[in-house]
């Protein structure tokens, strides 16, 4: 049996969490900087944005395909990524959220937990 009090913990205790991840920082934080903007807007509780870890990949190559086989070139991608949590998100909180329009290349995660 479940309480009205049990129930209400339930819906105040939900929350978004939001990873964004992109190429370029700089596109990266305008676009966390709207995410977090349009949250406040609306009234509720942002917990972030949280830098993680920057993923690089390191690719290596060989300049030259006969000759010179000592002669190599390195290349990389990094990858930045940042965690947003959006604390008592109401309807229209979420439907401002996904009209958002973001600039491409920003990969956006969306959980309800």
């Amino acid at each position: 049996m479940v309480t009205k009090k049990a129930k209400q913990t339930e819906v105040s205790n939900a929350r978004l969490r939001i990873r964004v991840r992109a190429y370029e920082s700089k596109i990266l934080d305008a676009s966390i900087r709207q995410i977090v903007d349009t949250a406040l807007r609306f009234g509720a509780t942002v917990s972030g944005p949280i830098p993680l870890p920057t993923e690089i990949k390191k690719y290596t190559v060989n300049r030259s395909a006969f000759v010179y086989k000592d002669a190599r070139e390195q290349f990389e991608m990094r990858v930045h990524k940042r965690l947003v949590d959006i604390l008592n998100p109401d309807a229209k909180l979420i439907e401002a959220l996904t009209n958002l329009s973001l600039p491409s290349g920003v990969n956006i995660d969306v959980k309800m937990i």
